[in-house]
């Protein structure tokens, strides 16, 4: 007979509230051999710390839980919360100016130079600041789906959420593999919740993410914004990948068709549509966000997505939304606490939620992430505010490096600021703040790709139509998505063409299911003269932007920009 306030059959050590700790402890202590010597020479304390390497998810839940005030939301993901930095800071980046990368790295306010005292002196003070930590967390994952071109990368920590955004965002190494891990290419210490000593030469803050490509290590301090980890290890790749091994690194979204087999890039800033126009349910996912162009197909450099969760419903983007259950990761998300239920329009921390989840929680990915294909395809995207290009462009080599370099799009203006016009962005190679080496060699690389491979390259605007903002209105997606879907099935290869003047675009003169006077932005505007006017406007801010690189390339490139005549 069993009395109410007994708990039936359960071991009594169980219930202790130490039971799994403990086990913990063993079985995470248990490194020996290289292992052990790696992190006592590189001065970890290992009588003090304890360290657990590729701990569980569930395992990572619970410290989260325990330690960090996280919470768990009404689909089972992780909320969590990154303190005073909600996203990158781009002016506390630096790179060591060292003799093995110093002639290659493209120097100025992307990459900005540091010593190698510098990046001494704060290595040592992360690694002193995760001595104190009583958890020390490791991951050892993949960067890159190609086992030929992949490289080891090592991330230490001292919080569960880091670790396990990076368990989502690195590619997940098998038991076998783990094992057989051994030196690691690359190494992220974060000691995030540390400020950087201001009075240090070269520091600029108390945040200081920075890279040294002789060493390949990455020191974080300041800064507890998770995607400062992924992006750095897309700028290694971003740097190894033409540097080493000769292939083509690229900030881009990529699928693959599920009856031809063909292969599509898709390329462009925030806000432009490429994640919406990548996911497509007649086509397979291999990638949202950072891929590598080889000489073998194309492959996805990450093990999973990190994507913006700002006014995200089911409705409208039911991948993501059904991504976001256990063991995914909401980051600054607001939540309803008597529920647990995320509220994806609430700004209130800040415009910037996201949410990690491993690729295999998307539907339609292609695992593992990598085609032994060339793409057929590439498509620019931009969101034109001014409402000048038109929906959708067949670029010439030469027009095609030339957009990529130029990497338009444009936001809308704001109504806090008083902002009455559109503003205009240009992002080169569509990665600026991730741009590692001088951008014409990434141009010259796809220029060299594309015409030894016979790719169709195509400049779509999501943006607006019949007018600029104000007057206009946005291109509906379904017109696009039959564009995007003409360029896949080869119809618009086959199209009749003609000139838009001002930019030299070849454009559609019919495309089944969009309105002629979509195709051609110049039937759209009722008033002709404004125009005209936007038309040279625009021009203009191409111009102006693309002096910047004018001298590296081509002449032809050159003149494959707007004109304004």
């Amino acid at each position: 007979m069993v009395h109410p306030h007994q708990t039936p059959y359960v071991t009594p050590h169980i219930l202790h509230k130490n039971y799994a700790q403990a086990f913990d402890n063993e079985f995470h202590s248990n490194l020996i051999g290289r292992d052990l010597e790696y992190f006592s020479q590189a001065g970890f304390d290992m009588d003090r710390i304890q360290l657990k390497r590729n701990a569980p998810v569930a395992q990572l839940y619970e410290d989260a839980i325990r330690n960090e005030g996280a919470i768990i939301s009404s689909s089972g993901a992780l909320i969590n919360f990154s303190g005073k930095k909600t996203g990158r800071s781009p002016k506390d980046k630096r790179i060591v100016y060292e003799e093995t990368s110093k002639d290659d790295i493209w120097w100025g306010s992307v990459n900005i130079k540091m010593d190698e005292h510098t990046f001494e002196i704060n290595r040592e003070r992360a690694i002193d600041y995760l001595n104190t930590r009583d958890n020390v967390y490791v991951f050892d994952g993949f960067a890159g789906w190609d086992p030929k071109y992949r490289i080891k990368v090592r991330v230490i920590c001292a919080r569960a959420y880091h670790a396990l955004f990076m368990n989502n965002m690195l590619i997940r190494p098998t038991e076998e593999e783990l094992a057989s891990f051994g030196e690691p290419d690359f190494i992220i210490y974060n000691a995030g919740q540390f400020p950087a000593n201001r009075f240090t030469k070269g520091m600029s803050s108390t945040t200081s993410v920075e890279i040294n490509f002789k060493r390949m290590e990455m020191v974080i301090l300041g800064t507890e914004y998770a995607g400062e980890m992924k992006k750095g290890v897309f700028s290694v790749m971003h740097y190894l990948q033409p540097v080493k091994f000769g292939q083509l690194s690229l900030h881009s979204s990529a699928n693959v068709g599920m009856e031809k087999g063909d292969v599509t890039l898709f390329f462009g800033l925030s806000g432009t549509g490429k994640t919406t126009l990548s996911a497509d349910p007649n086509r397979l996912l291999i990638g949202d966000d950072e891929h590598v162009w080889s000489d073998t197909g194309v492959f996805n450099i990450e093990g999973g997505c990190y994507a913006k969760c700002i006014n995200l419903s089911s409705e409208k983007e039911p991948e993501i939304f059904n991504a976001i259950r256990f063991g995914s990761i909401l980051e600054n998300v607001v939540y309803n606490p008597l529920t647990r239920i995320p509220d994806y329009d609430d700004v209130g921390i800040t415009e910037n939620t996201r949410c990690a989840y491993p690729i295999e929680y998307i539907p339609n990915a292609k695992i593992p992430c990598m085609v032994d294909r060339q793409p057929s395809n590439i498509i620019m995207l931009t969101c034109d505010a001014f409402g000048v290009l038109p929906p959708v462009s067949k670029l010439t080599a030469d027009q095609a490096s030339y957009h990529f370099l130029a990497g338009y799009t444009s936001k809308t203006p704001g109504t806090e600021d008083g902002v009455l016009e559109p503003i205009p962005t240009f992002s080169t190679c569509y990665s600026a703040p991730f741009i590692v080496l001088h951008p014409g060699r990434y141009a010259e690389m796809l220029a060299e790709r594309m015409s030894k491979h016979n790719v169709s390259c195509w400049l779509i605007n999501t943006g607006w139509t019949g007018g600029k903002f104000g007057t206009g209105k946005r291109c509906p997606l379904k017109y696009t998505r039959r564009i995007v879907d003409a360029v896949h099935s080869g119809e618009l290869l086959n199209s009749e063409f003609e000139t838009f003047g001002g930019f030299g675009l070849q454009i559609p003169t019919a495309v089944e299911g969009v309105p002629r006077e979509v195709l051609n932005p110049r039937l759209a505007w009722a008033d002709k003269e404004a125009f005209e006017r936007e038309v040279r406007k625009l021009a203009g801010m191409f111009q102006k932007a693309f002096k910047l690189y004018e001298s590296d390339v081509q002449e032809s490139v050159r003149l494959a920009g707007p004109r304004v005549d």
